[in-house]
């Protein structure tokens, strides 16, 4: 895993994920070296680097100008740019163009999850998955209920990781905040 601090990061660009949760999307995703990838909400990149790292190929999305220029930057910085094709699109106009894939990544939804899923679900290949990580509790239940409708075999789990810090008296941990990942398999 590429360490956190070892991301450009850019104010008003969420991101990167952090190493432990990218770390966990790995293997929820399942993802292989024959892998085509879709990452909607590419934010500065975090997951899309560690996808580029395993995957045959990975589709960046994000409407936001600022968040592909920061994860072209971050794609440059560990030489993974030629893997990557950086979209600049809604997530379900960049879908309707986009061809079949394995895996579909949403770390954001712009309020079209449901849309985003259902449409993503189409392109996906069979056994492929999608996963979505979320820090916002209805998130991860509009997540589960379109993926149970669409008869998706689904995996949900919490995440609460805290860093030590070393201090003179002791090491004293600080919370991140809890992710949720909600993974769903055709």
């Amino acid at each position: 895993m590429i360490p956190d601090n070892d991301f450009i990061t850019h104010e008003g660009v969420p991101g990167p994920t952090k190493e432990e949760i990218r770390c966990l999307v790995m293997c929820k995703s399942g993802v292989s070296k024959d892998d085509i990838v879709v990452d909607i909400g590419c934010g500065t990149g975090g997951l899309t680097l560690e996808f580029a790292k395993r995957a045959k190929k990975v589709y960046a999305v994000d409407k936001n100008i600022n968040a592909l220029n920061i994860t072209e930057k971050n794609l440059k910085k560990h030489d993974l740019d030629k893997k990557v094709n950086l979209i600049h699109e809604d997530a379900l106009e960049a879908l309707k163009d986009t061809k079949n894939f394995d895996i579909l990544m949403i770390g954001g939804s712009g309020g079209d999850l449901s849309s985003i899923i259902k449409e993503g679900y189409n392109k996906l290949n069979s056994g492929g998955k999608i996963v979505v990580t979320s820090i916002l509790i209805e998130t991860p239940v509009e997540a589960i209920k379109t993926m149970k409708n669409l008869q998706m075999t689904v995996d949900i789990v919490n995440i609460s990781i805290s860093k030590g810090k070393i201090m003179d008296r002791g090491t004293m941990m600080l919370a991140k905040n809890p992710i949720i990942i909600v993974t769903g398999k055709k």
